[in-house]
């Protein structure tokens, strides 16, 4: 099952590579991630998207918290979420789809981004299943060339976060 998972994280050398090193010991393959940084310039937010067994779930929510950098690990698989992706697409058409191409494209909130006598780079902002379903169509007009950015994800849950500095041992009291 697709886990959706959130961080927070210190924005720090190496935090990303802990994150990502650490699902990739267990075999986990990242279907999507996307980090930057929030409103506090020291601190990133991660979503990432993986594929765990339902029943291992917790236990990477886990895991991540305890890892060096990490303020907060949350699954947000089964909260009251809101997800996003962003995709360009790059279409070749010939000149009598162009307006059937705008019209395919501004029944999926698309907006055309750049234009040429060859075709048009369209942006899509939707939940990634309905981006899929846009790339389908737009393959059907001709050739078309994909960039995704991966999954953004927001709880909708009212609760005020509660973060906490991380725990600082004795080898990393050195490091700082």
């Amino acid at each position: 099952m697709m886990q959706v998972i959130s961080l927070l994280l210190e924005n720090k050398p190496g935090a990303l590579m802990r994150v990502t090193g650490l699902l990739s010991q267990r075999g986990y393959n990242i279907e999507s991630l996307t980090v930057a940084r929030t409103l506090d310039p020291e601190v990133s937010r991660m979503t990432i998207a993986v594929e765990v067994e339902t029943a291992q779930r917790q236990q990477v929510i886990k895991q991540m918290n305890k890892l060096i950098n990490v303020l907060q690990a949350t699954d947000l698989t089964e909260l009251p979420s809101v997800m996003r992706e962003l995709v360009l697409v790059r279409i070749r058409m010939p000149q009598e789809t162009r307006q059937a191409v705008l019209k395919e494209a501004e029944i999926f909130g698309g907006r055309v981004v750049d234009s040429s006598t060859e075709g048009f780079v369209i942006e899509v902002t939707a939940d990634p299943e309905k981006l899929g379903e846009f790339i389908d169509v737009m393959g059907s007009y001709g050739e078309i060339e994909v960039a995704r950015s991966g999954a953004l994800v927001i709880a909708l849950d009212p609760k005020k976060l509660k973060l906490q500095p991380p725990v600082l041992t004795k080898k990393l009291e050195e490091v700082y």
